[in-house]
C-alpha cells in the first residue's frame, strides 16, 4: 500500500510532469503547438501512454510514434511497454500534456510505486 508521501509524490509528478490540454479542444490553438513534442495521454481506462505527436484530427483521433505505455503498480517500480507507431481515438482520451522531458529523465521510474488510475466512469 503506497504512503501519502508517495501518493503526493506521483500527484506532483502528473501535476510538474506535463501542462495539460482540454481534449475537447483540439483546435489549432491547443494540439498544434504539440505536434513533433513528446507528450503524456491518459486514457479513458486508466493507460499511461507516453509518445512524439505526429498527428491529430477534429475528433481528437491522435498519431502517437516513438511510444510506450508506462504501468504503474504498487509492488514494483513503473513497466515501460514499447508500443511504437500508435493512434489513440479521440473518445478513449481523458487527459493530453506536454512532457517535461528534463523532469522526466530525472525521475527514477524502478523506484516510483503508485496504485494504477481507475478508469473513468460515466
Amino acid at each position: 500500500m503506497p504512503t501519502k508521501c508517495s501518493m503526493k509524490l506521483l500527484l506532483n509528478y502528473h501535476c510538474n510532469l506535463f501542462r495539460t490540454f482540454n481534449c475537447s479542444m483540439a483546435t489549432t490553438t491547443g494540439l498544434e503547438s504539440l505536434v513533433d513534442q513528446i507528450i503524456s495521454v491518459i486514457t479513458n481506462d486508466g493507460r499511461n501512454i507516453v509518445g512524439v505527436l505526429k498527428g491529430f484530427d477534429q475528433a481528437t483521433n491522435i498519431i502517437l510514434d516513438e511510444s510506450h505505455e508506462r504501468v504503474f503498480s504498487t509492488k514494483e517500480g513503473v513497466q515501460q511497454h514499447v508500443l511504437g507507431l500508435y493512434i489513440i481515438r479521440g473518445d478513449n482520451i481523458g487527459v493530453i500534456g506536454e512532457l517535461d522531458e528534463e523532469l522526466d529523465a530525472s525521475l527514477d521510474f524502478s523506484k516510483l510505486r503508485a496504485h494504477p488510475l481507475k478508469p473513468v466512469v460515466h
